[in-house]
């Protein structure tokens, strides 16, 4: 018996790997907006929809930080299915699960022509049949650009018979539960492919999924927060032992204002020696649910505080969020001034500002101009600073650091030992 499992763990081992899958840079939603004259508004719809909700969820408030995703910046391929069928996603360290459009997602529900007041931003918390909502004459098929998953074309898929919905601060993802054999990386792409692994196939979306260069959301953080209790796709190919390391390294490019160009390299199963330098220090984590730890102190110039915050690594946010007070305090230290039409700080793009530092363990690390002032995207000479106020409501870490702190430094994510690692980016000036 020793023997026949001294033989599995063998054979497991032969096929573990390290597989390094590409990302692709993409406009940000909000900076699309802004260059087409459609944000302000749109931010308008959006805190009226967060309002209503709110009413909603007086009595079910829950601590989990959720991510509307309106300024990620970065996709990469998976495909699903027997043979496989491509999608691109958000690889989200924010969050926990996969989901994809289904082949039915953004079909019109039958019986819902006569639906006349049941559309438009409030149709989700007017409409008595939720089947039925935006299915007026203002119906909009959310799904419409997205690729789908058709599972009648998938030798590999298997029910699972459990519904999934997904709350957003603008709305929801929802639909049902399947099981297939997924990949991290497209076809034609080095491949890490996870049998038997769950996710939600979504039959409709939030109206601000629409248009966004995505089809989906695959998240990377750890079960304990994953809606439904449903195994992540990379916590899966661990328990299968199909990577050599229980960890996945995240290099990132540095922004520029190019898009659908090659936009970095996430490392599953060890870390990314060709991109990163030497691992500066590891981070136990506090919390197994995000990838959440202690910054002792951020500061910029001659701003500087050590109070000391829970904060998340995100690859899901493409700024860095904080306290208002903290936030604002930093901001003044860089000259940024805050546009409230547009929710963000700026300040002008040719701006010469020091760096953002910022304090884990023993060890400072600096964030360089060239990766917290973003092009904002309107034609004018004006950039984002790319720090912004963000209220956890008291749940959750109190700082969000999202894309511009990994751009500065690799973010190693050791899953098996619960810690983070940092590692100067190599392509860092």
């Amino acid at each position: 018996m020793k023997n026949l499992i001294l033989l599995f763990a063998l054979v497991a081992s032969a096929f573990s790997a390290v597989v390094q899958v590409p990302l692709i840079k993409i406009e940000p939603y909000r900076n699309r907006l802004i260059r087409e004259g459609r944000w302000v508004q749109y931010r308008k719809e959006r805190e009226l929809r967060r309002f209503m909700m709110g009413k909603q969820q007086v009595d079910a408030a829950v601590g989990q930080y959720v991510n509307d995703y309106e300024d990620e910046a970065y996709v990469g391929n998976i495909t699903i299915g027997t043979p496989q069928q491509q999608f691109k996603v958000i690889l989200d360290t924010g969050s926990s699960n996969l989901w994809i459009p289904d082949i039915t997602c953004g079909t019109k529900p039958e019986n819902c022509s006569a639906v006349p007041t049941c559309h438009g931003i409030l149709c989700q918390f007017e409409c008595d049949d939720q089947a039925c909502c935006g299915a007026g004459p203002n119906y909009t098929d959310s799904c419409f650009y997205q690729s789908k998953f058709d599972s009648s074309k998938s030798s590999s898929y298997q029910s699972n018979g459990r519904n999934f919905i997904i709350e957003y601060g603008t709305g929801s993802a929802r639909g049902f539960l399947g099981q297939d054999t997924i990949t991290f990386g497209g076809i034609g792409e080095p491949q890490l492919a996870v049998p038997n692994t769950v996710f939600g196939q979504a039959t409709s979306l939030a109206a601000f999924f629409e248009e966004q260069p995505l089809d989906g959301i695959l998240g990377l953080a750890f079960k304990s927060i994953a809606v439904d209790q449903v195994t992540p796709p990379f916590i899966n190919a661990i328990n299968q032992n199909l990577v050599d390391l229980p960890v996945f390294t995240v290099f990132l490019e540095h922004e520029g204002d190019v898009n659908g160009v090659k936009g970095g390299v996430y490392t599953y199963g060890g870390i990314d020696s060709t991109n990163c330098g030497p691992v500066i220090a590891y981070q136990p984590l506090s919390s197994a649910t995000y990838y959440q730890f202690k910054m002792s102190a951020i500061g910029t110039g001659s701003y500087h505080s050590s109070k000391g915050w829970q904060v998340i690594s995100d690859t899901g946010t493409s700024l860095i969020g904080g306290p208002k007070a903290y936030v604002s305090a930093i901001a003044d230290a860089v000259g940024a001034t805050w546009r409230d039409d547009y929710g963000v700080y700026i300040l002008p793009c040719n701006a010469k500002i020091g760096t953002v530092d910022i304090t884990i363990g023993s060890q400072v690390y600096n964030i360089d101009s060239s990766n917290t002032v973003i092009p904002l995207g309107d034609g004018s000479n004006n950039c984002i600073f790319a720090i912004f106020p963000f209220s956890s409501g008291g749940f959750g870490p109190s700082w969000i650091l999202g894309d511009p702190f990994i751009r500065q430094y690799c973010n190693i994510y050791d899953v098996g030992s619960q810690r983070v690692g940092f590692a100067r980016s190599l392509q860092s000036k």
